[in-house]
């Protein structure tokens, strides 16, 4: 089955993945830049996340094949990749499998490391939503706030809500499957190899997705990288600090 995908601008294409609970939407605003700027942009919805397919398979290898037939369904070759946290792991995964395919790798505040589970309370908070008898997103919210505190957390995962034909609320997430998956969100990827192209390791500073020590691994697996730093910014450093993170992901791009 076709991922579920935007296509915006044309030129040069460059596939963004987002990540865990997320969605397209979460990038339509770099997305919009991009376009402007004159490639085409291909923003993805991966399997079992917004309008893409529900699936009980769920795991890197098949998140990177997804993106390679998407790649052949639209004819693109020499693309560049976008991703950010689960997305950058589906993106390192495609590049060690079909690097063929990658021009350029971007990966946005996340390693190629094995990450312990960290999503409790988000799942959590999730699965007690009330969705049969839910009125509003407020409520919902108001659900959400005994589980997460952070205003903007509870903002991103309640895009996730949507109502259905009938007015009853859903989640365009496929939590079933998503919520038994946390332990497979942090693993790492293929280690029998490496990525010899341009790729940016992009990282929030006030985020501790990637350590100082992680240099060392980051430059086993793909010895051209870079790693650079956005400051005033956490995990959603796109959302967070969005031109000090787009000054960056453009001149990379672009030279």
């Amino acid at each position: 089955m076709l991922l579920h995908s935007i296509i915006l601008g044309e030129g040069k294409p460059v596939l963004v993945l987002h990540g865990f609970l997320g969605m397209l939407d979460n990038w339509k605003s770099i997305g919009k830049q991009l376009a402007d700027d004159g490639f085409q942009v291909h923003l993805i919805d991966q399997r079992n996340h917004g309008n893409s397919f529900h699936s009980d398979e769920f795991n890197y290898d098949l998140l990177a094949e997804d993106v390679c037939q998407y790649c052949a369904h639209y004819q693109l070759t020499k693309v560049f990749v976008i991703g950010h946290s689960m997305g950058g792991k589906t993106a390192m995964n495609l590049a060690m499998n079909h690097p063929e395919l990658i021009e350029k790798l971007v990966v946005v505040d996340i390693a190629p490391k094995i990450y312990p589970p960290h999503h409790a309370d988000v799942l959590a908070g999730l699965l007690s939503l009330d969705l049969e008898n839910l009125q509003s997103r407020q409520e919902a919210d108001d659900q959400l706030k005994k589980y997460i505190s952070d205003f903007g957390v509870r903002q991103f995962l309640l895009k996730n809500l949507y109502r259905e034909n009938s007015g009853k609320f859903s989640l365009k997430c496929n939590l079933k499957v998503l919520s038994k998956a946390e332990q497979m969100i942090g693993e790492s990827f293929p280690q029998n190899t490496n990525f010899e192209k341009p790729v940016l390791f992009l990282k929030g500073q006030n985020s501790s997705y990637i350590e100082e020590n992680d240099r060392i691994t980051i430059e086993k697996y793909f010895p051209k990288a870079i790693v650079l730093e956005i400051p005033n910014a956490g995990h959603w450093l796109h959302a967070e600090n969005p031109k000090a993170f787009y000054e960056k992901l453009i001149s990379f791009l672009k030279n």
